[in-house]
């Protein structure tokens, strides 16, 4: 089995007036992206996927051109859905996350609870390694989803993960053993 890279977006430029899942990237994201996609080139990696915000989008197309390979746009692998959320600072929004962590079956804000975004993710990877059958994909979506799903396959502390991301990150998992091979932050 290949292992599956999941790609946490680069440097949004964060405009507190619109939603997150509307922001694209700042000019020192598109730089970092630019760096991340050395980073990548040694697991030859076959096919980029992506999520539909326009951070990731963004992202994977950078990594895509430094990489000289395709992007393929998935639905489901978005973050998690906080379009009816306001803009929390950094601090109270930490606070909220960990409680999405920890109480999984609990609506703690935005639309869905730990649990559904899970389903939901899950699913679409699982479509998406179907499709791409043995190749080395690399899917860039987001923190949460990410660390969700890192959790449920390899028994990590989601939180925690989800606090070491960086913008942008990367692990690599081997489904196949359910193991976290590596976590990589951009230097």
């Amino acid at each position: 089995m290949k292992p599956l890279i999941l790609v946490k977006h680069s440097l949004p430029e964060i405009l507190e007036a619109i939603p997150a899942r509307e922001w694209a990237l700042s000019e020192e994201g598109r730089k970092r992206a630019r760096k991340l996609a050395q980073l990548l080139r040694p697991y030859d990696p076959e096919i980029i996927v992506c999520s539909v915000e326009p951070k990731a989008r963004e992202t994977a197309s950078i990594l895509a051109e430094q990489l000289g390979l395709d992007v393929h746009t998935v639905e489901n692998v978005h973050e998690h859905d906080r379009s009816s959320s306001s803009y929390y600072p950094r601090e109270e929004f930490k606070i909220l996350v960990q409680e999405f962590f920890e109480k999984p079956n609990k609506l703690v804000f935005g639309n869905e609870t730990a649990t559904q975004c899970l389903v939901r993710f899950r699913e679409a990877i699982d479509s998406t390694l179907k499709f791409c059958e043995d190749k080395i994909v690399i899917v860039v979506s987001h923190g949460t989803v990410i660390s969700l799903f890192a959790s449920w396959l390899t028994g990590c502390d989601g939180y925690a993960l989800w606090q070491e991301l960086g913008l942008p990150s990367f692990v690599v998992l081997d489904t196949q053993s359910r193991q976290l091979l590596k976590m990589e932050n951009l230097p």
